[in-house]
This record gives C-alpha cells, structure tokens and sequence, in this order.
C-alpha cells in the first residue's frame, strides 16, 4: 500500500487537482476508513472478465476519468451486475457510450466493485478554510441530503466526543436510531470516520477537499462506497 504522500504527489507530478476514484480509495484506506472489500482498476472487458468472480456479486462499475464528473448521466455507471457475463457486456457498452457522448474524455479505466447491501447513508466530508484551517462536516446521505439539507460542523482536529456531538446535533438524528422498522445504526463507526477524515486532512496539508458520499452505514458497521478528493492548486 502505498502512503498517502505517493499518492498525493503522484497527482501533483501529472498536474491533477483531484485524485482519481482508485486513487482516492486507497489514500483513505491508508486511514482505516472502511471501503469495499476489493476494488479493482480494470483496462478491458477481458480483464474485467478475468476478475469478476473474485470480487463476488453483484458488482458495480464507474468509469474513471479526470474528465467526467457525472458519470451516470454520461452512462457512467452501472449497477448490479450478477455474474461476469453481465460484468464484460457491462464495462463494454460504458466504454462505448462513454467515447459518444463524451468524445474528448480521457479515460483510465473502468473501477469494479461488490455493491454493498443497501441501508441509511450518510455524509462525511472536511473542507481546508483560509481563516478556520480544517473543518470537517456531517450529515444524512441519499434523498435525505437533498430534502432536508441537515449537517453539522467542526473544526478540526476532532476527538471522538466531538463526532459524537456532531451525530447527534443534526435535526434529523433520530432517523440513526431507527425508522419505518429499519433498526438503528453504528454510530460509533461514523464517528470513527469522522475522526479519521479531521486526522487525513491535517496530515495532508496538500488535500484541499475531501467528500465521502455515500457512507452506508448498517447495525454494526459503515462502509464508504463514493469518495471524491480535491488537492489544493498551490501545490501545483
């Protein structure tokens, strides 16, 4: 694995300001924060195909380019896929509709995941001020950030009380404890990654953004499936 550093500068040698999607996995696996189990770059449907089954299903691809921010609206995305016939006929067609609607695009390859079983999401995200230094940000994922627009702030550095603090302040922390017979979530494993997003962005003095979304998040655990990670232009 390589540290964080490596991976920051090897964006910073190629002028990039964001990380790609692998690349920003790896960064906050470094940190413990929990990421799919395997999550592989793959170049072609032969790869693909060669490597479905030891990922397990269903799977989920997205494209990987600098040049693309949406990826579902440029047909990006695919989910669900259940077996490695699915996966190839998958990663070709988004190559291919990709290329059309997105010509000049650079594209680096396809990224390959098991899905994780759907629960509540949430945000977690940190953010570097001029005047407060890091501050870093949590809230409900999915439909409910765009309703209801509830997050809370801190500025770092975060201690575990203070994550907690966070959690609980939003209006809408109740839903955590169970709703519509859905039973409550970890809060702990939230917190943790609270607290190792405030620790990966005072360390990284280069990362200017970083937002995971979503976090899944179930009884006794959380998992970050989407992760974006913005570095800073005067390191360039």
């Amino acid at each position: 694995m390589r540290c964080p550093k490596e991976i920051i500068r090897s964006a910073l040698r190629e002028k990039r300001h964001k990380l790609l999607e692998h690349e920003a996995f790896e960064l906050i696996k470094y940190y413990g924060i929990p990421i799919p189990d395997k999550i592989i770059l793959v170049r072609s449907p032969r790869e693909a195909y060669e490597l479905a089954d030891s990922i397990g299903y269903p799977i989920a691809l997205k494209i990987v380019s600098l040049d693309i921010i949406h990826k579902s609206d440029v047909g990006g995305v695919k989910l669900g896929l259940m077996s490695k016939e699915e996966v190839v006929y998958g990663v070709e067609e988004m190559l291919k509709t990709v290329s059309v609607r997105v010509p000049h695009a650079r594209i680096t390859g396809v990224l390959m995941y098991r899905m994780a079983p759907p629960s509540l999401e949430v945000i977690v995200g940190g953010i570097r001020d001029s005047v407060f230094g890091v501050a870093v940000m949590f809230g409900l994922g999915g439909v409910f950030a765009e309703v209801l627009r509830d997050v809370s702030f801190r500025i770092a550095p975060i201690s575990m009380d203070d994550a907690f603090e966070m959690i609980n302040e939003i209006k809408s922390s109740k839903i955590l404890d169970g709703y519509r017979g859905q039973g409550p979530v970890n809060k702990s494993a939230i917190a943790e990654i609270i607290v190792k997003v405030s620790k990966l962005m005072l360390e990284n003095e280069e990362v200017d953004s970083i937002d995971l979304n979503p976090v899944i998040v179930y009884s006794s655990e959380a998992k970050v499936v989407d992760v974006r990670v913005i570095l800073s232009k005067m390191f360039y």
